[in-house]
């Protein structure tokens, strides 16, 4: 589409970054950051299992949390692998800072929704360029 959103089977978002630079972290560059990723925020491990494997993946990602909720921009749009698992499965986890936190009730903000949530002023500018995750934390 002309404005930079897309359809992919049941989800709308737009793409920051091209397709092949995901397919090459995906197979590179996320096994060097998930070593360090967990531990230097704002850097996460997202943690999901398949949907239709229900096999454990974990992608790093970049990741703010606050106020109860995790906030995870998506530059590569909502039709990731993982926002799917993480959707679908309606819960997941997110290792930040070290400790890993249950997420649970992820949802996709998009731009024209976010006047309507409450973000946090970094999630909101995110918004101007970029569909945004968002999950309740539940502590443990």
């Amino acid at each position: 589409m002309a404005d930079g959103s897309f359809e992919v089977g049941w989800m709308m978002g737009r793409v920051l970054v091209p397709r092949r630079v995901a397919e090459f972290n995906k197979v590179v560059t996320n096994r060097v950051q998930g070593v360090w990723a967990p531990y230097l925020p704002p850097w996460a491990v997202v943690v999901h299992r398949g949907r239709r494997s229900g096999r454990e993946y974990r992608t790093p990602v970049v990741a703010l949390l606050s106020g109860g909720r995790v906030f995870i921009a998506l530059p590569y749009g909502a039709d990731s692998d993982w926002v799917r698992n993480l959707l679908v499965a309606e819960r997941g986890g997110v290792e930040y800072g070290g400790r890993l936190r249950r997420v649970v009730r992820p949802r996709v903000v998009e731009a024209e929704q976010g006047e309507d949530v409450d973000l946090p002023p970094l999630v909101r500018a995110a918004l101007r360029r970029v569909d945004v995750l968002v999950a309740d934390v539940e502590e443990r």
